[in-house]
């Protein structure tokens, strides 16, 4: 666990130590066992410099994070401690036990302040930011809200049908986010206790692929239902819904000037589509399998795909003529994307090599090879000088874009492998996503891996760098979630979907988010500041492929 300002990383290990190391150097300062039993759980203060742990033996106690002394040793409750948490100030502490009793410790004066007393069985709690409330729910179905300083129920907020799941409070501690275990998810008016939002999921097909428009005000999707469709991303309108494809659609984008949408199928084929009309432009067959992704030259009027055929096809994106075959990898080419400098384009491979290729000559400049494993990702640095590569043997590798040369391998610790990797806006950070659960945050010029981001209860299927850089998002079950970059905190967790959210895209400005999943066949977008749930597109009748932001968002 990583302290809020990201100095310092704790550990909590099998002898019921914690280990705390100091991330700039990592010395390690060491907490002994002070808990007679096994320990359950930790939590940082919000300024870091200490450490709350709960026991098995009853107990919680505070420890000094810098001296790794113990300052206070609570007791009280009757049953194992479940959960602690501090507040924003530091100076209270909330714990709960295993019989569903919360209790609230003032730390300035070493006490139980309160205990609130169990109704219905406990599953979940939170201290509000202003530290005036405290929320939990639990299987009973309703949520209680209590005043920190009275000890008394100020509110019940009942609506959901099953046990509550998940509880968070707004950053300005006036609105609160809960979800039960049907995935209904509701947002609460803490004043008045009154439900201002149900976010609920319909839809009944898979969605593959979502893109934002680069002025952020559009979106594309596309998905099993063979259909590509434009939306208005203010009104929540279906603008177009563009057909002729035979099979499931893999991916979309749209052109650098927005004025134009590429999509790629199941078919063997690729499509350009009219952003006004709606009206398509069939190229001409030159692959002869499945097409699995498709990317725009940012300054010349170039398109590549690149398909299960092991082959990379070049087109003219305004006359739609066929220019050239690249050839060299020995099996299936996974990605493809162009150097932001419109000079080279990357490509990786299950042969477990990454290409380069001259994007005037079509030849190919440097065979980058190294890993021992399927290559599912790459991509270049902002600046065009570096290319990130990720693998299924568990590394990411950074080369020179223009020697060739493997600068640095950064080893994990997936047993499954890394699925893709992203540069950071600035290029000084590279994330890498697994299939077990975990974003790592490595930086370029050490090597050393900065934040582990955890939370997802299943194998992570997409990342994305903010605009800005200063956020990341992450998806996969049921949820998105936004990290902050420096300190690897989570700030938001968009819940609303019925089941894995396949891919997430912020829009050109960063005030959005547009997600998709499989299984509800929706798509929803989210404001990245309030946490909202602003619309829910439905239309597609089948699965969902790709989706993307018009060049005005």
């Amino acid at each position: 666990m990583y302290s809020p300002d990201g100095s310092h990383f704790a550990v909590l290990l099998d002898d019921n130590t914690i280990n705390v190391y100091t991330t700039s150097n990592w010395e390690r300062t060491l907490i002994p066992n002070g808990h007679s039993e096994d320990v359950t759980c930790i939590a940082y203060s919000q300024n870091g410099d200490r450490i709350v742990s709960g026991s098995e033996d009853r107990t919680i106690r505070v420890w000094d994070v810098a001296a790794g002394d113990c300052l206070y040793i609570l007791i009280g409750h009757t049953s194992k401690v479940l959960s602690v948490a501090y507040s924003p100030h530091g100076n209270v502490v909330a714990s709960r036990c295993g019989d569903g009793i919360v209790r609230l410790w003032d730390l300035d004066a070493g006490n139980c302040r309160y205990v609130i007393s169990k109704c219905g069985y406990i599953e979940v709690e939170a201290l509000s930011t202003k530290e005036d409330h405290i929320a939990f729910g639990g299987r009973d179905c309703g949520i209680r809200i209590w005043d920190v300083a009275s000890g008394e129920c100020r509110n019940i907020l009942i609506g959901h049908a099953k046990a509550i799941s998940t509880i968070e409070y707004s950053a300005q501690g006036d609105l609160l986010m809960s979800k039960d275990d049907n995935l209904a998810v509701r947002i609460w008016d803490v004043e008045t206790g009154a439900c201002r939002r149900i976010l609920t999921g319909y839809g009944s097909t898979y969605i593959f692929s979502i893109a934002y428009s680069p002025q952020g005000d559009q979106i594309v999707t596309g998905g099993y239902d063979r259909a590509v469709r434009l939306w208005d991303v203010e009104t929540g309108e279906c603008r177009h819904t563009m057909i002729g494809y035979t099979k499931a659609v893999n991916k979309v984008l749209f052109s650098p000037k927005g004025d134009h949408i590429a999509s790629v199928s199941g078919d063997n084929t690729v499509r350009l589509w009219n952003v006004g009309s709606g009206t398509p432009r069939k190229l001409s067959n030159h692959h002869t399998n499945n097409v699995l992704c498709i990317d725009y030259s940012p300054k010349r009027n170039q398109i590549a795909s690149c398909s299960l055929e092991q082959t990379i096809q070049l087109w003219d994106a305004v006359t739609g003529v066929h220019s050239r075959t690249l050839t060299g990898h020995s099996k299936v080419v996974y990605i493809i994307s162009y150097s932001p400098q419109d000079d080279q384009l990357v490509s990786c491979s299950a042969d477990k090599t990454v290409r380069l290729w001259d994007t005037d000559s079509g030849t190919c400049l440097f065979i980058l090879s190294g890993h021992t494993d399927t290559v599912y990702h790459a991509a270049f640095s902002p600046l065009g000088n570096q290319v990130a590569s990720s693998s299924y043997d568990d590394t990411v590798r950074l080369w020179n874009a223009k020697t060739g040369e493997c600068r640095h391998v950064m080893s994990g610790n997936s047993s499954k492998g890394f699925r893709s990797v992203r540069f950071s806006r600035q290029g000084d950070q590279v994330a890498s996503r697994s299939q077990e659960g975990t974003v790592q945050l490595w930086n370029v010029e050490t090597e050393a891996c900065q934040h582990t981001l955890t939370g997802h209860s299943g194998g992570i299927k997409w990342i994305e760098y903010s605009p800005d850089g200063t956020q990341i998002a992450s998806a996969d079950d049921a949820t998105v979630q936004l990290w902050d970059v420096k300190t690897g905190m989570c700030s938001h967790i968009f819940i609303g979907h019925k089941g894995d959210v396949a891919r997430v895209v912020y829009s050109p400005r960063g005030d959005h988010v547009a997600s998709f999943s499989h299984d509800d066949k929706t798509i929803r977008l989210w404001d990245t500041n309030s946490g909202e749930c602003r619309h829910t597109f439905v239309g597609h009748t089948k699965g969902i492929h790709v989706i993307r932001y018009s060049p005005s968002g």
